[in-house]
């Protein structure tokens, strides 16, 4: 029997939104490319209608997930390092694809499922850090405690993986939900953690990834009026950007976060994480 020529079935992947995989409501994709140019796969190119659902999935996902114990979030952040570590080899891959040699991919991917946990462990002792009880003059108590931003919109680095952790898990330990445009010409990593997480304990809208051209979604993310903070890292190569993110995150006070020399295999810290966050301060009568 003569061999036969097939067709290959070319993927075109989805956008994440509110925990399921709509296609973009525009109905535009773009090819992402391998480090040798070729062919990889089809991604949604998101639209300003897109951002608008994702925030609005955001919100609606707002107050169930600060409203869990930080326990219970840290106990969601553990179980996502835990499948990251499941589907490790297909990140190894996805990261070779984009450049680099396997020992170094499977370094970042390392590094990335490291830092899921280490953001985990940090879910129920951000309140013990960060509050204090506060001496006052008179018969009260005073209390200063942490609490989340709201809905944090992110530009992602162009470190598909280990730099995209590095800006999401930060924004949601504490109870903050998520919109975060992924790295434009690396997209794949940020599309298969989103199956990860669409598998994971995460409730839906809690994270949301939308894939395309970060020129064209910052700007509506940055003017939403119900959008409380954002992250500009992955728009620091582009200065004008910039400036233009921070004039519209201005109109409703946004929280922003600037781009700097960011060293995603340096140690986080905590101050990614007390960047989206609040101080309440209450006072209490002493009883009697």
């Amino acid at each position: 029997m003569p061999e036969q020529r097939r067709l290959e079935v070319r993927k075109t992947y989805k956008l994440f939104i509110n925990g399921a995989f709509p296609r973009s409501e525009s109905g535009r994709t773009y090819v992402v490319t391998d480090a040798k140019g070729q062919f990889t796969a089809n991604a949604a190119k998101a639209s300003r209608k897109d951002a608008r659902d994702a925030v609005a999935a955001a919100r609606k996902a707002f107050g169930g997930w600060s409203g869990r114990t930080a326990y219970n979030r840290g106990q969601i952040l553990y179980r996502v390092a835990e499948m990251l570590e499941g589907r490790r080899a297909q990140f190894v891959d996805e990261l070779r694809a984009v450049g680099g040699s396997k020992v170094q991919a499977a370094a970042e991917v390392d590094a990335a499922i490291d830092r899921w946990v280490w953001y985990a462990g940090w879910a129920d002792k951000l309140a013990s850090v960060l509050g204090s009880a506060n001496a006052v003059a008179g018969p009260f108590f005073n209390f200063s405690t942490p609490e989340p931003t709201g809905v944090v919109a992110a530009v992602a680095p162009d470190s598909p993986l280990l730099g995209l952790v590095s800006v999401v898990a930060p924004a949601i330990v504490s109870g903050n939900t998520c919109v975060v445009v992924a790295s434009e010409p690396a997209p794949l990593p940020a599309i298969t953690l989103a199956e990860v997480l669409a598998t994971s304990d995460l409730p839906a809208g809690v994270i949301n990834i939308l894939t395309g051209a970060r020129a064209e979604l910052a700007p509506w993310l940055a003017s939403h009026m119900d959008v409380n903070a954002i992250d500009l890292t992955g728009a620091g190569g582009d200065a004008s950007l910039v400036q233009s993110l921070e004039e519209a995150a201005a109109e409703n006070l946004k929280r922003v976060l600037r781009p700097g020399n960011d060293d995603w295999t340096a140690e986080p810290g905590t101050a990614r994480m007390t960047a989206f966050l609040e101080t309440k301060t209450v006072w209490h009568p002493v009883g009697v």
